[in-house]
């Protein structure tokens, strides 16, 4: 990729120029054919791979040239959205479980030069033949070690096998101590070791809570906090429900993101936290690496994490490159914390708690639209919408994202009423839309 395309790119993505992690990374990536990346989570990883691996497309071939593998829906669905936003102008699709097979084969039809994907409906998809393996030269494991301990190893190891035409291997993750699989094949290696970066950001504080239901102290620690973005940790989703259910009795607004939610609701959750429509989010594990999510500024440790490492990936969430963040324990004053919590005998930094009102409510509210990319429906057409008809501000417009057949845009909630009236069952390129709250 020429300097004048990469510069192009970085301008579509809003970015003055690439941290040096990207810049080594991709410079490795160029010029050997197996390469590791391990940098924390939020550090730009999935920039560092896209630029070498779509500058190496052949914008002449019409089969699928590169695969990127992610453990979840979520990594690969942002993983697509990055790719989409460069504008290449190379076909990319992404399929993952959780939506009809039958979708997936509809577009499919024109096979994409990129396809991104979860371990097992890319195995599933090479298996029934919907995607060609002859030309797949490139392959991204991202976040590979997490696919591993999810359980995907047996697909891994049987799409290995069909890719018999590969040239790079790429790997990336956010934990240093990993074992790279035999199936991988990986035989010399160049490591892009990163992993300390925005770690000496991080403050880890402990709150003591009197009681050992913790409900009481975690709603007066998101008080003492106020109106600033973070996440609620816990380790079930039972517990979710019944935290969730607290904080609503109590008027602090707020997503879920876990396991076992439907796709839709996940998906609709982290676009909510995105946009400011919830500065909160309760979740699992689930969102401790990966999801592409603003910047963070706490952490809140409702449960403690059963391992180091779950402990680093959930703080990986804040301080973040260039940035500062605080992780809070919240503990019972009778409870034992594990080593991994102050590592050499630290002393725990005890946060003393403000008794302060419930942060005030957002002033975004996120809006539904039925249309989207496949109606020839654009960011700007939506917001010449907003304001011609809308006579929305220009302030009172938030963060538009579009996908495939739909688009969720946030606005100022004193304006949703009567922007509604103005806007919903309106036509926007040909597609008549309905727009509504979610």
């Amino acid at each position: 990729m020429s300097n004048k395309n990469q510069k192009k790119i970085l301008e579509k993505l809003g970015i003055e120029a690439l941290n040096p992690m990207q810049e080594e990374a991709q410079f490795a990536i160029h010029s050997k054919p197996e390469v590791i990346v391990l940098s924390p989570t939020g550090t730009g990883k999935t920039l560092a791979f896209l630029l070498p691996l779509i500058a190496g497309l052949d914008p002449k071939n019409t089969a699928v040239q590169a695969l990127i593998l992610a453990p979840s829906r979520e990594l690969a669905i942002q993983i697509e959205q990055v790719a989409r936003e460069m504008g290449a102008g190379y076909k990319i699709n992404v399929v993952y479980g959780g939506r009809p097979f039958s979708k997936d084969k509809m577009e499919l039809k024109h096979q994409p030069a990129l396809l991104i994907g979860t371990p097992g409906r890319v195995a599933d998809h090479l298996r029934r033949g919907t995607v060609s393996a002859d030309d797949i030269k490139t392959l991204v494991l991202d976040e590979f070690d997490k696919s591993l301990e999810i359980g995907f190893e047996d697909e891994m190891s049987e799409i290995m096998e069909t890719l018999t035409a590969i040239e790079k291997k790429i790997l990336t993750s956010a934990t240093q101590e990993v074992e790279v699989p035999e199936f991988v094949g990986l035989e010399a290696p160049i490591t892009i070791n990163y992993l300390h970066e925005g770690v000496e950001k991080l403050q880890v504080k402990t709150v003591l809570s009197p009681s050992k239901d913790k409900l009481d102290i975690l709603l007066k620690t998101l008080c003492h906090l106020g109106h600033q973005p973070g996440i609620v940790f816990c380790n079930f989703k039972e517990s979710i429900r019944r935290v969730s259910d607290f904080l609503a009795e109590n008027g602090i607004a707020h997503g879920c993101f876990y396991g076992g939610m439907e796709q839709k609701d996940r998906e609709r959750a982290l676009i909510k936290f995105r946009n400011g429509t919830h500065q909160i989010i309760i979740a699992t594990d689930l969102a401790a690496r990966g999801l592409d999510v603003p910047e963070i500024k706490f952490i809140i440790h409702y449960h403690l994490p059963l391992r180091g490492a779950e402990f680093t990936h959930r703080n990986g969430r804040t301080a973040r490159m260039h940035s500062e963040g605080t992780a809070y324990v919240l503990k019972w004053e009778h409870e034992e914390l594990p080593d991994f919590i102050y590592p050499n005998n630290e002393t725990p930094l005890i946060e003393t708690l403000d008794n302060k009102p419930a942060p005030d409510r957002s002033l975004w509210t996120t809006l539904f639209i039925s249309g989207g990319r496949k109606d020839k429906i654009s960011k700007g057409d939506i917001a010449g919408l907003f304001f011609k008809q809308g006579k929305l501000k220009k302030d009172q417009l938030g963060i538009i994202e579009l996908k495939h057949d739909c688009a969720f845009v946030a606005v100022h909630s004193a304006k949703v009423n009567q922007l509604l009236q103005f806007v919903d069952n309106s036509r926007l390129k040909k597609k008549k839309v309905r727009v509504t709250v979610i």
